[in-house]
């Protein structure tokens, strides 16, 4: 019989910590969760892969702040299962484009063109942020936790998260701003 590999610490241990972090933060989870998807009966999905991602990792006793953690990591599930969406909807599109309608886009090229930089630029202005200020920015406003929330999850006060958030919106505003000028 094979053993569990080393994966830091020993086995029970880490096995402790991943059922604390389950047993914690799993309603906490489903609630994030069930405010931010159409179809509830995807949450238990959500949730597991949540936590499926925190099994991959060596030492989960080493998360110095696990519910900053767990909901960054939440909001990057909700991204990556949005971006898969959008995935399969473009290629459903094209396949009903290509088979019957054959029809091109409704937006100008020039618009399309515009909207994609703007995109880069965004992008580009949040890579620049600090790690910390880039995910409340995110949390706030892509995945629309509200600032109490999101001082929760980073255990800073309301003030503070408000702060970041501040920094980050007038940086992405002055890099827009001036790609606009450019």
């Amino acid at each position: 019989m094979k053993s569990a590999p080393d994966l830091g610490g020993d086995q029970a241990t880490r096995e402790s910590a991943l059922t604390r972090l389950v047993r914690t933060y799993d309603r906490a989870l489903g609630r994030f969760f069930e405010r931010r998807v159409p179809s509830k009966s995807d949450v238990p999905d959500l949730v597991q892969e949540v936590f499926l991602r925190l099994s991959r990792m060596d030492d989960p006793n080493a998360i110095e702040k696990p519910e900053h953690f767990l909901f960054v990591t939440a909001a990057n599930v909700l991204r990556d299962r949005a971006r898969h969406d959008l995935a399969q909807r473009r290629a459903a599109d094209d396949d009903v484009a290509g088979i019957s309608l054959g029809r091109g886009s409704d937006f100008a090229p020039d618009r399309v063109l515009e909207s994609k930089q703007a995109a880069e630029y965004l992008a580009a202005a949040l890579r620049d942020l600090p790690e910390r200020t880039r995910d409340i920015f995110v949390l706030r406003v892509v995945e629309g936790m509200k600032m109490a929330e999101v001082a929760r999850a980073f255990s800073i006060s309301t003030r503070a998260a408000e702060k970041h958030q501040a920094r980050a919106l007038a940086h992405v505003a002055k890099v827009l701003e001036d790609w606009r000028h450019r």
